[in-house]
């Protein structure tokens, strides 16, 4: 039961009186100082509005994503989503960033074309999930009133770079003169890219890794392998050390 203000307490270890106002002066003192400690503020709590959103992505799609269903799970107000985006798309994006934000697809120079193509397709899959909820939300009609298409999306969510990923491996296999820069047509330099984001989209899962295999060894690396290196001479991982295999000639019965 509330104490009315105006109302006397009396602390009977010295029998001194006490205003009901006073008590409560120092009860919101005590409040506001114990707030200050433990409110999230910056990029803190646009961590865990983002979290939040991706959370609500995932388990309910952008139809069912809500401003107020975001703010309650990352426990703040509408209105503090309302001060850094200006609607649900733009929280979406920013939660699409971070996501991807946390799975690089920088691909360390490894010395041969075939293991970092390798290498980059395993982490392409890592990104499948995210890949899918892109899809799904560049169909949304109300989604694409500001985000057109997926290309639109994606120079959103990756700048003028979007598209080039695996540019660095293609490049670093040039110098090496592993593959033939002059059969590097934009449709055949995008093709791993494709065949991965094809099958996500019918899938809905990431490709089998025998299957990534096969897509570097018996369409891509055919497609740009140098006359002189020979598919043969791609270094190929075993279970001992890494090893050349070479083709051999039958000689020719005259």
């Amino acid at each position: 039961m509330l104490v009315p203000l105006g109302v006397e307490l009396r602390l009977f270890s010295d029998m001194k009186a006490y205003t009901w106002e006073k008590n409560l002066q120092e009860f919101e003192s005590l409040c506001a100082f114990s707030s200050s400690k433990t409110r999230r503020r910056g990029a803190e709590l646009e961590k865990a509005i983002i979290e939040a959103a991706w959370a609500e992505l995932a388990e309910h799609g952008y139809s069912g994503l809500t401003m107020e269903t975001v703010a309650a799970r990352a426990h703040t107000s509408r209105s503090v989503l309302a001060r850094r985006w200006d609607g649900k798309a733009s929280l979406t994006v920013a939660a699409i960033q971070y996501q991807l934000a946390k799975r690089s697809l920088d691909i360390p120079d490894q010395g041969s074309v075939r293991q970092e193509l390798l290498t980059y397709l395993d982490h392409l899959s890592d990104l499948v999930p995210v890949l899918c909820i892109c899809l799904s939300v560049s169909l949304n009609e109300a989604f694409r009133e500001s985000y057109p298409s997926l290309d639109a999306l994606r120079l959103a969510l990756m700048g003028d770079g979007a598209g080039d990923m695996v540019g660095p491996i293609l490049r670093r296999a040039i110098e090496r003169q592993e593959i033939d820069e002059s059969k590097l047509s934009k449709p055949v330099a995008s093709l791993l890219t494709d065949l991965i984001r094809h099958y996500a989209l019918m899938h809905r899962a990431a490709p089998p890794k025998a299957l990534r295999k096969t897509w570097v060894d018996e369409i891509f690396l055919p497609l740009v392998v140098r006359p002189s290196c020979g598919r043969g001479r791609i270094t190929r991982k075993t279970n001992g050390p890494s090893v050349k295999k070479r083709v051999t000639r039958k000689p020719t019965v005259r």
